[in-house]
């Protein structure tokens, strides 16, 4: 295992001829068949992919994240890993990553859009609650903090409790904000127009990428799980 994690790390530092994606794809693909924890290899991982494009210069900042394409899709994404290992078949897995991150690079931007046009309308409405210009303070920190409390916004505005109270009251009156623990003190409020743009919804997911392998590894036995090393059916 340390022999192939040495030789993982030097393949990472020194396949810059490579394209960006194609060396994630065979990163992850390596270090998930090293399996070199008990636990967490899938996590670690999916983290290897979006650091690489980091140090690659392809993303500025960490904010592609594949875990829900390959939950999504986790059968196929064993059976693929699996006929790598079995059948050498590298140009399947590969295909299926780059899908993988085309799809997730355009959900995305659609959901960004959406961010940026619910905070547009919802700062337009603002002015007409009554609240001065804490009331755009609170938008701002509800983008940044959609979960809040009164003493949150109190401290994190730097208003009085009576003040942050009000605030919260009307944002929740406006169907901004939900509370959501039920209960009369302690109470916890959630930015549910804003939380409900990252919802799943398996209804309007695309069709997965069409899985093409070599022999018949899509058909095999059970195989091992790149997260857990558990047995997949």
């Amino acid at each position: 295992m340390n022999a192939a994690l040495t030789d993982l790390e030097r393949f990472l530092h020194e396949a810059d001829e490579l394209p960006a994606l194609i060396h994630a794809a065979l990163a992850h693909a390596q270090f998930e068949t090293i399996h070199p924890f008990v636990d967490g290899n899938g996590r670690v991982g999916r983290l290897l992919i979006t650091f690489l494009l980091c140090h690659r210069g392809v993303l500025h900042r960490p904010l592609l994240y594949l875990s829900h394409y390959l939950e999504r899709y986790r059968a196929d994404y064993y059976a693929l890993l699996m006929a790598v290992r079995e059948e050498g078949d590298w140009e399947s897995w590969i295909r299926f990553f780059v899908s993988g991150v085309e799809q997730t690079a355009n959900e995305a931007t659609v959901t960004a859009r959406a961010v940026v046009g619910l905070r547009d309308e919802h700062r337009e409405r603002v002015p007409d609650f009554g609240l001065g210009l804490n009331g755009f303070r609170l938008i701002d920190l509800l983008f940044e903090r959609p979960l809040v409390n009164v003493n949150l916004v109190k401290d994190a505005l730097d208003v009085s409790f009576v003040t942050a109270n009000r605030l919260v009251e009307r944002f929740a009156s406006e169907g901004f904000l939900e509370e959501v623990t039920g209960g009369r003190r302690n109470r916890v409020f959630r930015y549910s127009p804003y939380l409900r743009l990252f919802a799943d919804n398996d209804e309007t997911d695309p069709e997965p990428a069409p899985v093409e392998t070599t022999g018949a590894a899509t058909d095999a036995a059970p195989t091992t799980s790149p997260e857990t090393g558990d047995s997949q059916a």
